[in-house]
């Protein structure tokens, strides 16, 4: 029986494609991540920086709304500037 995998990404290269140039496959996807299949199945991406580090930005912005959301309700300390 065959499986499906399902590729989160517009690029695809196998293993043996990235270990002859690994560059250019990272360049194959213009930035965005590109899927690296091993016997067509998804085994990981190669993600450039730059994505990642966006990524990464996303990640800790929707953490830090978490947390504003959880404190919303909370009560509001009046704090003096000059007592810190």
């Amino acid at each position: 029986m065959a499986t499906t995998h399902t590729i989160l990404a517009d690029i695809s290269a196998g293993i043996s494609e990235l270990k002859k140039n690994p560059m250019a496959v990272v360049q194959q996807g213009e930035g965005a991540p590109v899927a690296i299949l091993n016997r067509n199945e998804p085994v990981f991406y190669a993600v450039p920086a730059k994505a990642f580090e966006m990524l990464m930005d996303k990640l800790e912005d929707m953490e830090l709304a978490a947390i504003v959301e959880a404190r919303k309700d909370q009560p509001e300390i009046e704090v003096n500037i000059d007592d810190l």
